[in-house]
Parts: C-alpha cells; sequence; structure tokens
C-alpha cells in the first residue's frame, strides 16, 4: 500500500526510574489519554515516549490494513517517503528520534559525543554505546523545566569556591586561584576550567563522599537555624543528594548553569555540552541515536575519563543556553525551533479558537506530528480514511503531503512536529 503516506502510530513507553508517576507525567497523560485508573493500576513511571524508528523502540503503525507493523520496515520498503534530500543524506534513515519526557528525579550529568567520537566508543564499547552516531538534541519545556545546562560564567565559580568551602577542597587551592587569574582570557579559563572540574570529578571516593556529607549537614543546620542558603544552592543540593545520597554529581551545580524554562522555551544540547535533567516535562528531539556518556547523578554506566576530555569548557551565562524559536513567515500559527545541525528542526503548532479549518503544510521531509492538546478530524488524500486526532495522537506524514484538520475543540489545539529541514 504504498499510496497510504499519512498514518497513525503507536509508540514505545519507556518506564525509566526517574520518570513522573501517575497523572502528573505528561508522557502518562498523552499515552493514556488521563486516565487515572489505567495509570494506577501500572503502577510504573511514565519517562519517556519515543516517536520513531530507532530499533530500542520503533514504534507501531496503527493501522492494520497496513502490511509492514513498524515504521522503521516501512521506511525501509518505501525510503521515499522520507524526501529525495533526506534519504540521499541520511541513507534512507530517518534522521531523528522524537520523544515526550516526564523527569522526576535527576537524569544524570551527560554530554552526547560528536560523530567521530561516537564511531570510536561504538567500536570500543558498543554494549555502552549503542550507536556510531552523534546526538545533538533540544528539549522544549511542556511545563516549568528544570535542568543544568553548559559551564557558568568564570566569576560564578569563582564566587562558590569562595562561598562553599567543600567544593574548594575538590577542586584545590593552585587549581582555584589559576581559574582566578584566568578571568579575562576566554581560552585559558576553559583550559583552566578543564583542569577544575577534572580533579573534582576524579577525586578519591572518601575524599568527596566526606566533603558532601560535611555540605550536606552544614546547608541543613543551616536551613533549620532559618539562615540563607542561597550562597550554597542549598535546595538543590539537598534535593539532589536525597535521590543520589554521596554522589559526586552533587557538586556539578556549582560548575553547570541551573536552568528553569518556561512552557515553550527550549535548550539545545550540541555535541560535547554537559547537561543534566533535573524536573519537569519537555518535547525532545535528537539524532537518531542513544548514545550518553555519564559521569554522575545515574545508576547507569559513567564514563568520568571520557567525559572529562570531550566537554566544551566555554563559559557562559544560563541566558544565552536558552534557544529561541522564531515565528513562521508563512503561518502565524507555527513557531520554528531550528538547531544548528542537518539532523531535526521542531515545529511548535498553537490553533487559536478561532480556527476551524487547519492545513498541516507539506514539507520536503518525512515529519511525526504529536497532539498535545485539542481535537480535531484529519483528512488526507495519502491517508485509507479520516483520523481523528486527540491528546495523545501520533501521526507520521510523509514528505510533500499535507494534512487537514477541522477543529472540534473550543479552546484550539497544541501540536508538536518534527521534521528534518535540509
Amino acid at each position: 500500500m504504498e499510496e497510504v503516506r499519512v498514518f497513525p502510530l503507536t509508540c514505545a513507553v519507556q518506564n525509566y526510574a526517574w520518570g513522573k508517576l501517575g497523572l502528573d507525567s505528561e508522557v502518562a497523560k498523552l499515552v493514556l489519554g488521563g486516565d487515572p485508573v489505567a495509570v494506577v493500576e501500572e503502577g510504573k513511571p511514565y519517562a519517556e515516549l519515543w516517536m520513531g524508528a530507532h530499533p530500542k523502540g520503533d514504534a507501531q503503525i496503527k493501522d492494520n490494513r497496513i502490511a509492514q507493523t513498524t515504521l522503521g520496515e516501512w521506511i525501509a520498503h518505501f525510503p521515499a517517503c522520507l524526501g529525495s534530500k533526506v534519504k540521499d543524506t541520511f541513507q534512507g534513515q530517518l534522521p531523528f528520534l522524537f520523544k515526550v519526557l516526564s523527569v522526576n528525579t535527576a537524569l544524570s550529568i551527560q554530554a552526547h559525543p560528536n560523530r567521530e567520537l561516537a564511531a570510536r566508543l561504538h567500536a570500543q564499547f558498543p554494549e555502552h554505546y549503542p550507536d556510531n552516531n552523534h546526538k545533538p538534541e533540544m528539549a522544549i519545556a511542556l511545563t516549568r523545566f528544570e535542568g543544568l545546562c553548559g559551564f557558568r560564567p568564570a566569576e560564578e565559580i569563582l564566587g562558590f569556591l569562595k562561598s562553599v568551602p567543600e567544593f574548594h577542597a575538590l577542586v584545590g587551592n593552585g587549581a582555584a586561584e589559576e581559574l582566578r587569574c584566568s578571568v579575562g582570557n576566554a581560552v585559558h579559563t576553559g583550559q583552566v576550567l578543564k583542569k577544575c572540574f577534572t580533579r573534582m570529578m576524579n577525586c578519591e571516593k572518601k575524599v568527596f563522599v566526606d566533603q558532601l556529607n560535611m555540605l550536606v549537614k552544614r546547608v541543613t543546620e543551616d536551613g533549620a537555624a532559618g539562615k540563607d542558603t542561597s550562597s550554597s544552592i542549598g535546595d538543590l543540593l539537598l534535593r539532589l543528594h536525597s535521590q543520589y545520597p554521596g554522589d559526586i554529581g552533587c557538586f556539578s551545580i556549582y560548575f553547570l548553569n541551573h536552568m528553569l524554562l518556561e512552557p515553550g522555551q527550549a535548550m539545545f544540547l550540541g555535541a560535547n555540552e554537559p547537561h543534566a535533567y533535573l524536573y519537569g516535562d519537555c518535547v525532545e528531539c535528537m539524532a537518531c541515536s542513544d548514545n550518553t556518556v555519564r559521569a554522575g547523578l545515574t545508576p547507569k554506566y559513567i564514563d568520568v575519563n571520557t567525559l572529562c576530555e570531550m566537554l566544551n569548557y566555554t563559559p557562559a551565562p544560563a541566558s544565552s543556553k536558552i534557544f529561541p524559536c522564531v515565528q513562521d513567515a508563512s503561518d502565524p500559527c507555527v513557531s520554528l525551533y531550528d538547531p544548528p545541525v542537518p539532523d531535526f528542526s521542531v515545529m511548535r503548532i498553537q490553533v487559536p479558537p478561532s480556527v476551524k479549518q487547519y492545513t498541516v503544510a507539506p514539507v520536503d521531509s518525512a515529519s511525526i506530528l504529536l497532539v498535545i492538546e485539542g481535537n480535531a478530524m484529519a483528512t488526507s488524500v495519502a491517508a485509507l480514511s479520516d483520523i481523528t486526532l486527540s491528546r495523545g495522537t501520533v501521526l507520521f506524514v510523509s514528505a510533500n503531503e499535507s494534512v487537514s484538520l477541522h477543529v472540534t475543540c473550543p479552546s484550539g489545539m497544541t501540536m508538536f512536529r518534527a521534521c528534518c529541514l535540509l
């Protein structure tokens, strides 16, 4: 049925321990339509919804009239659905993986390798690095979203070295003084930051656990006495320590920017960008890869030496890590998040209550459309039949196909669309 080029998908749910339970989870709301009984009976954390063709979570085609059962199989049979440029550039593979994440506890201090490093790590340690592809990614907040991203300006780190003696003890007097002297020389600052961070991450376990315990005790006592603990980021420190007691990653908050994204704001995480997700719900899009180098706040495999060697140590303020979206000039309902990588772009489509007929415009790329809020009846000459859209519906739309929506929800619709705009 090659003529069928628009169809709904059933997508894989990953029940990782760090995910949210019950209706706190946007993933659960999307997958189960907000049914609290189903969520409680399942009793598992709803962490990630995978929308794409990655082997670890290949989406199932929902229409049983289509012979191929998974999206990956469909694309392999009909690679023209990707669009000619995408098909040729990415060797007949869907180049992106689209996700929704619901984060309840911290999701590891990590970074993603560039293509060269990804290929080398995969060749050497395939059990830990399952793909040979790079993994740039972008997170767009659905709810207030909290994370760490990129190295803070040197002045902020120096402030913590002064106000948090336990942190200073791990970095050391010499490296701390070098950092102070490097301010004003961006290249030198990056080199010294690498030295400082690597020294801390490679501390003997007994040393950093003792310092962390002292810091937690001091912050706890100060908080109980009504003292201001903001100079130690006390609330965040205690929360991370409660989730990962004795973990060196707790000290990373003094190196990395603490990000608070409002709904619709985004972070782009290019190769080698240190980051961690701490709490909240987001739409995430990335190159089709599952390669992650971790070094703290995780029970998974950690690779401290690789992480410390690969990171981008350029300091920058938190405000610079917010990735802007651009209003589409041809469609006032579309905001475009277009990162500096070829693998993916994301559109946020907000159809106002006043619009009852809306067309999802064709693009020269296969795309995946996710309904966050609202209801509509979708029609397309490329579909087997009309498709009812509601919260959690996921559509695969082949390249150069349009979809007409008759919006039936009085409050309008919110959708996200992942594609590849070469």
